[in-house]
């Protein structure tokens, strides 16, 4: 039987914002082949295989993931087993505008024009 689901998450869920990639591996320590793999999404099945690519995420996203890995046992397909994985909760904050590097640069520019509009008038009046 399947044991030991596990949801690996990249990169890792608690630092994602819309716009990322997000992509979740699900696998089992204990398990003979072939184990197959649903993906839950706030306990509605979204996806099958065991890996769940969500793309560019967007708040919608957000919520609880969980693999269910499941492997048949005997030649008459009759045992069948089933292993959830544990909850992992993903929230999708949005991008702020303006992040770091963009005010940094913004501040650059604004500093830079400050600098060439007062050379401006220092040298006009030295003209004048």
């Amino acid at each position: 039987p399947v044991a030991n689901a596990t949801i690996t998450p990249s990169p890792p869920a608690h630092q994602v914002h819309t716009g990322d990639p997000v992509t979740l591996h699900c696998s089992v320590q204990v398990g003979s082949a072939p184990v197959t793999f649903t993906w839950l999404h706030n306990g509605q099945e979204v996806a099958q295989g065991p890996v769940l690519e969500l793309g560019d995420v967007d708040v919608g996203h957000s919520g609880t993931y969980q693999c269910v890995a499941t492997n048949q046992l005997g030649q008459d397909g009759h045992r069948v087993f089933q292993e959830l994985s544990p909850e992992l909760a993903l929230e999708v904050t949005p991008r702020k505008p303006g992040g770091t590097g963009e005010v940094a640069q913004e501040i650059s520019d604004s500093l830079l024009f400050l600098v060439l509009l007062l050379g401006v008038i220092v040298a006009w009046h030295w003209w004048h």
